[in-house]
């Protein structure tokens, strides 16, 4: 739906878990745990950050990728007739080459369109021939690679009433039949969805989306299948969630969870954690149990790459994985729904602790000791944030940073390991002025 974030802050500060991720390398990844079922599990992705450990988790966890931003129309056109389709390219061959298929996203949208569309006088001929024009190019482009499209994105206000849009100022209701009529032409073998949020219960929303999917099939508009975008809030999943994915189903089409994330008020915390892996199992319990649910598509499977926090201030870590690619309870709630016999580690096994060691007029000594309970790291982050002015002069047995108020620091290569029942401690020395105030540390 929303663009994938760039720029994150370098920890979700409050939250004070670990887990195990030695013993998370071992776990079957949930692509195949997915496929077992006959289910995908996808996630939308940011081409330029697909290497790395960010590169491999995406290819080693899903079986599905989605651009994030580069497959609308204003990334790949965004001067008319010049078009770019690197990123767009980049996704799709990182995809062939790790075994995954594709879910474009997305031909015809209210939003990221070009400026030279949206503020442009069409007639509804014009209009009309830009919309075919557009879907037979880019449809056309990845003919046979692409499994299937969001055709259609987000028609209808949350009463059940069209949207005011370009599409449907200029063209009326018939312009979504069009789309899907391109679509089909550009590609006969991708399956065309139409896709939108806050449809994920029965509501009224949901069931103008239901009628019009119904009057698609009589008729014969190819449409095979709606989109679940599934953007929601801990403790809040429709509880008519697999009641409304079977009432798709019965009409004939596929239903697939398109852009599922669960966001919270920062900071997390163990028991926001917890509500959160309980949603996410909700979710992909309700998928599994209707046989046309093809699976479901994470809006980003790490927390530094979600769009939450920058459209929804103070909430975020909506996503399976935390900033530094930890698995979190969410993750294992998804691969036990998926048949998964792994369960996590008990959230707080693992903190960390900060303490002044001595300190005189102009500065103090420091240390920080990570210790596990239950649990088991083989690498450790922390970070905090100072309140009163404190700067890190020199640090021993850790990596550490700081940037204005905000220290992070790393394991050194000897001392990662911390087993269950040990602990780890490094030392720095810092200056100060006025006041010396502990700060909150977490470990990620």
């Amino acid at each position: 739906m929303r663009s994938l974030r760039t720029g994150l802050p370098l920890f979700l500060l409050g939250a004070l878990m670990a887990t195990a991720p030695t013993a998370h390398a071992a776990d079957p990844p949930l692509r195949d745990l997915a496929a077992a079922k006959g289910k995908v599990i996808g996630t939308a992705v940011t081409g330029s950050k697909l290497t790395g450990t960010y590169g491999e988790l995406a290819g080693a966890q899903f079986n599905s990728l989605t651009p994030g931003n580069a497959m609308k129309w204003g990334s790949v056109e965004p001067t008319r007739g010049s078009y770019n389709w690197a990123e767009a390219d980049q996704i799709v061959n990182f995809a062939e080459a790790h075994g995954q298929q594709v879910r474009g996203h997305t031909l015809v949208w209210h939003s990221q369109n070009p400026s030279w569309l949206t503020n442009g006088t069409w007639t509804q001929a014009q209009l009309s021939t830009l919309l075919n024009d557009h879907i037979a190019l880019e449809v056309g482009r990845y003919k046979g690679r692409l499994a299937a499209w969001d055709v259609v994105n987000e028609p209808f206000n949350e009463d059940g009433t069209y949207r005011q849009t370009l599409w449907y100022n200029g063209l009326g209701t018939g312009y979504i039949a069009q789309a899907l009529t391109a679509a089909r032409a550009a590609d006969p073998a991708a399956k065309l969805y139409i896709n939108d949020y806050n449809v994920e219960g029965v509501n009224a929303k949901s069931t103008a989306l239901y009628n019009l999917v119904k009057s698609l099939k009589e008729q014969g508009v190819p449409i095979d299948g709606v989109g679940l975008q599934a953007h929601l809030i801990v403790g809040q999943v429709p509880g008519t969630l697999q009641q409304n994915i079977q009432r798709f189903a019965d009409l004939g089409v596929d239903v697939a969870i398109t852009e599922l994330d669960i966001r919270m008020t920062l900071p997390s915390d163990s028991a926001k954690l917890t509500q959160q892996a309980a949603d996410y199992k909700a979710v992909m319990n309700a998928c599994v149990a209707v046989a046309r649910c093809v699976g479901a598509t994470v809006w980003g499977f790490t927390d530094s790459d979600s769009w939450i926090p920058s459209t929804f201030p103070g909430q975020g870590a909506a996503t399976p994985y935390d900033e530094n690619y930890a698995p979190k309870p969410a993750y294992y709630a998804i691969a036990e729904a998926l048949g998964g016999t792994t369960t996590p580690p008990p959230t707080g096994a693992c903190g960390a602790s900060y303490s002044v060691t001595s300190q005189w007029n102009t500065g103090f000594t420091g240390q920080v000791t990570i210790s596990c309970k239950g649990a088991a790291l083989s690498s450790w982050k922390v970070g905090w944030t100072y309140g009163a002015g404190q700067r890190i002069t020199q640090a021993w047995n850790a990596d550490c940073t700081q940037s204005g108020a905000v220290v992070s620091c790393s394991n050194a290569s000897y001392n990662g390991t911390v087993p269950d029942g040990g602990s780890v401690t490094f030392g720095f020395n810092a200056s100060w002025s006025g006041s010396n105030p502990v700060p909150t540390v977490t470990l990620g």
